[in-house]
């Protein structure tokens, strides 16, 4: 049995991928997932498969996770898929970033504050997560949950897990500020309550709590926020976008920065074997289409879009077993240096 920790990035509706991957693990009978640290979409995704998972197995985490997506978007209307699929989603991101209603909802929400509408707020998450079985999300059996949130007193990330997730600390993980009234959350410890917002501007997701001496060495990051892009953004749209993926993912960047310095360290013998954990790291991934989405593709659930996404992420887990399920519990197949060095390769000093 192969056992792997997960770390799932938030990123809107564009988690349909990650929804893809895990469709494709959940299949597979030589791997045992231990523990899922999630943020937003990837704490969604997570809680919805370890409640399904507790409840029948790998099948009804599938299924689970199946229905999440549904009520995120997603459809199984016979025909609907092919009669969307004359638009690939490349057409459908550009079509809906130059429609009039998402230009003017994204001029509102430069202008006005989620705190504009008092008490008439509504988290249009709520609803969904108000439905996760939280006994089994919260249980101590199955893999373990880490689950990230920005606190915006301190600026500090903070990691729920066990009894202390719910409704709000998923809600909180995935509170975007522009959009969404901070959630605010009683700490059971200090009994300090405090407001917090999206886990991805300081843990997108936290790979840290994984390294808990209980738990494999194997990380398996499934990335949805493009480390690059090509293209220059030029729009007020696309620089904002373009703005929050680099800030998004300069957490996981410092990471994997922590995780490179410490696997130099055990190779060049600074350190003594089995002082310090030897993380081994591995990551799933499609920038080519994340390239051709946007930023209204993770806020507007599209049902084509979304399908297409689920699509990629099980075409990309298929493609790494193949390729590197070998390597599991033996050695990294990301290279480290070359993912965070400079664009001639040279490491930071």
């Amino acid at each position: 049995m192969i056992r792997l920790n997960l770390a799932l990035q938030g990123g809107g509706a564009h988690g349909a991928f990650t929804w893809g991957v895990l469709d494709v693990l959940l299949q597979d009978p030589d791997i045992e997932i231990a523990a899922i640290s999630g943020t937003s979409a990837g704490a969604l995704n997570g809680a919805a498969l370890k409640a399904g998972f507790l409840q029948g197995g790998a099948e009804a985490a599938r299924e689970n996770l199946d229905w999440l997506w549904t009520k995120m978007g997603a459809t199984k209307a016979p025909g609907f898929a092919d009669w969307m699929g004359a638009f690939g989603p490349a057409f459908l991101a550009r079509a809906l970033e130059h429609s009039m209603p998402f230009m003017m909802a994204d001029w509102a929400s430069r202008l006005m504050s989620p705190y504009a509408y008092g008490p008439f707020f509504s988290h249009p998450l709520k609803p969904i997560a108000d439905e996760f079985h939280y006994d089994s999300v919260c249980a101590a059996q199955g893999p373990k949950l880490f689950v990230c949130a920005t606190n915006v007193r301190t600026g500090k990330a903070r990691v729920f897990q066990g009894a202390d997730i719910n409704t709000d600390v998923i809600l909180a993980s995935a509170c975007l500020p522009t959009l969404f009234q901070a959630v605010e959350i009683k700490d059971t410890r200090t009994g300090q309550t405090d407001a917090y917002w999206d886990g991805g501007f300081t843990s997108n997701p936290a790979l840290w709590p994984l390294y808990d001496k209980d738990l494999p060495e194997d990380l398996l990051i499934v990335n949805i926020n493009p480390l690059e892009r090509q293209e220059l953004p030029r729009t007020p749209q696309q620089i904002q976008s373009r703005m929050n993926e680099i800030s998004f993912n300069a957490s996981l960047m410092g990471e994997l920065r922590a995780i490179a310095f410490v696997q130099r360290m055990l190779k060049d013998g600074a350190v003594a074997p089995g002082s310090m954990k030897d993380v081994k790291v591995h990551m799933v991934a499609d920038d080519a289409l994340m390239n051709e989405l946007n930023a209204v593709t993770k806020m507007v659930p599209v049902p084509q879009i979304l399908a297409a996404l689920k699509s990629a992420g099980q075409r990309a887990a298929r493609d790494f077993l193949a390729k590197h399920k070998a390597d599991l519990g033996q050695k990294s197949t990301v290279d480290l240096a070359a993912l965070y060095g400079s664009h001639h390769g040279s490491q930071p000093r």
